[in-house]
């Protein structure tokens, strides 16, 4: 089965109901997709609350790719927030224990960044990573073409298979080390994540940009019909009983309406939304 969902839900004015308050863009974003990524996690392990606030605002079967926190994949700076790494994790585990016990918690996403090249070392690294989150199901994506080069590239699968980590598989722009190519091998037979960047190749590195507009272009890209209908067909030969699909392209708002386009190219019965939500597109009463 095919699951596609979008990164975030605070983002997509297209899913949300005009008489809805902010507080219920979770809701409206549910009747549309069943799966989202949850990115706030990455900028800081969340507090119980938050958790279950949104395991109870999301219906049975929907499901949260929770993005591992910056300080277990290498992105922080400076000096962590805890008292050790092995407290960092605990916190995350216990973070996300409520969506594992809601089954709500498809997998946990651990993005590495474009610096985090093929090494013995990062071998290591990763290894570690396996090792505190033993229980949970963890998806890698890698951000340095190393992992991929003819040297190591099965060698690279072959690991992720050993080690039970869930490929993610990348459509991004082709930019140097700083980008993969797309792979589309599964290295479980249960699960694989497609991440979808968008191919905005000029601006996918900085460049000399500041922070924040580096960040408002590079996922800035809108896949045409024949872009998702080539992906639709690589994604459905992927060898996995469940394929994730994320639209990440939402700097320019098209993430949404690339996503049910891809469902409606790939064959896939998409949401429907509750009768006081309006049609994504048509803009009618259900």
């Amino acid at each position: 089965m095919i699951r596609v969902g979008l990164t975030g839900w605070g983002d997509h004015p297209d899913v949300y109901s005009p008489t809805s308050k902010k507080t219920d863009k979770l809701k409206d974003y549910s009747g549309h997709f069943k799966l989202v990524e949850l990115d706030s996690t990455f900028y800081a392990i969340q507090p119980e609350r938050n958790i279950r606030k949104w395991i109870s605002e999301t219906p049975d079967g929907f499901g949260f790719i929770v993005k591992a926190y910056q300080g277990m994949t290498g992105h922080h700076r400076g000096r962590l927030p805890y008292e050790s790494e092995e407290e960092m994790f605990r916190l995350f585990r216990l973070s996300v224990g409520p969506m594992l016990e809601a089954g709500k918690l498809p997998m946990i996403l651990a993005q590495y960044p474009p610096w985090f090249d093929c090494t013995k070392e990062n071998v290591g690294v990763l290894r570690k990573m396996r090792e505190y989150l033993d229980e949970l199901d963890v998806a890698v994506e890698f951000r340095h073409q190393s992992w991929y080069s003819e040297k190591y590239r099965e060698g690279t699968l072959d690991f992720l298979r050993e080690q039970r980590f869930i490929h993610s598989v990348c459509d991004e722009p082709q930019a140097g080390e700083g980008s993969v190519p797309f792979v589309p091998e599964a290295t479980r037979e249960d699960k694989t994540l497609v991440r979808l960047h968008g191919r905005n190749t000029a601006g996918w590195k900085a460049n000399g940009r500041d922070d924040k507009k580096w960040r408002e272009v590079r996922y800035l890209y809108d896949y045409n019909d024949s872009e998702l209908k080539g992906l639709a067909e690589e994604i459905t030969g992927i060898a996995s009983e469940d394929v994730y699909v994320v639209f990440n392209n939402n700097s320019g708002g098209h993430a949404a309406e690339n996503a049910k386009r891809f469902m409606g190219i790939a064959g896939i019965e998409t949401a429907r939304p509750g009768a006081q939500q309006l049609d994504l597109f048509g803009g009618e009463d259900l």
